[in-house]
């Protein structure tokens, strides 16, 4: 029985022994495959990386080539597009001027009076219209030879009313105000001479603009500025402003009145009938009008 006991232990030991053997085999091919399962994981999952990696690049590529040629067309096109905003700005500003029928190469010069109205008279008789026509005409003789086209609301000594018309003055100022409106001018100079009759010690030129006109102000103060300057006036007047002058307040254009100077004042009076006197004091007023326009 022993024996037998310890050959069936034999056996069970052979037995244990191979069960063992076969359980490390199994284990060891257990291990082995896991480990072989262990690569492949680790070879697809490096295999996905660097697809991703791969992806990552492209894509950052990508984006280079996209700034580069931002930074090489973005410039151009707005080269471009300021010439064409540039363009059509100026399309505009054209229609604009187009719309409001402005000539701005049209200049209307008002010799203030005329006819029955003869305007301030001298001490020694000079006539107001007719200095006013006078120094008009030279004005326009000016404004012609830089370009512009002037036009004169009177050409005469005739007043602008009607021999019967009930209120001669107030035709003639409606008359003046309508053709200026007519030829719709980029501006408008009415002439004049000025009095003072309580003290015959004022002279010298001064421009009168409407007050609520900011480019009548602009073109007043250019005037009196060359008028002050050119004549060497020792007391210089400055431009004002007036808010009840008929042609001031009626006029469509940009529009003021220079008195050229005090009829009242003997000295005065003499030389705005001096024809060297009244060159200078409209091209003065040229000036004047020349530096408003191109300023």
């Amino acid at each position: 029985m022993i024996e037998i006991c310890d050959q069936s232990v034999q056996n069970v030991g052979n037995n244990d022994h191979n069960e063992k053997d076969n359980t490390k085999e199994k284990d060891n091919a257990n291990e082995k495959n896991s480990a072989n399962k262990k690569d492949d994981a680790n070879e697809n999952c490096d295999t996905g990386e660097t697809q991703k990696q791969r992806a990552e690049k492209l894509i950052q590529y990508f984006m280079i080539l996209v700034l580069l040629a931002a930074a090489v067309l973005l410039p151009a096109y707005g080269a471009d597009h300021r010439a064409e905003k540039t363009q059509g700005d100026a399309e505009i500003s054209d229609t604009a001027d187009a719309a409001d029928g402005v000539n701005t190469n049209r200049i209307v010069i008002d010799p203030g009076h005329g006819g029955f109205d003869s305007g301030m008279v001298g001490a020694s008789g000079a006539s107001e219209k007719e200095l006013n026509l006078i120094y008009a005409k030279k004005l326009s003789a000016l404004l012609e030879a830089e370009g512009y086209e002037a036009v004169l609301t009177r050409e005469t000594e005739d007043g602008l009313y009607d021999e019967d018309a009930s209120s001669k003055k107030a035709q003639d100022m409606e008359r003046r105000v309508a053709r200026i409106a007519e030829e719709n001018p980029i501006l408008t100079v009415s002439i004049h001479q000025n009095s003072y009759p309580d003290d015959s010690s004022v002279k010298g030129p001064q421009v009168f603009y409407y007050e609520q006109s900011a480019e009548g102000e602009k073109l007043a103060a250019a005037i009196q500025e060359c008028l002050n300057t050119e004549l060497a006036i020792e007391r210089p007047r400055v431009q004002k402003g007036n808010t009840t002058y008929y042609i001031l307040k009626r006029s469509v254009s940009t529009t003021v009145i220079v008195e050229c100077g005090f009829l009242t004042n003997p000295e005065e009076e003499a030389l705005l009938q001096e024809e060297a006197y009244q060159d200078r004091v409209a091209q003065a007023i040229c000036d004047g009008i020349l530096a408003y326009l191109r300023g």
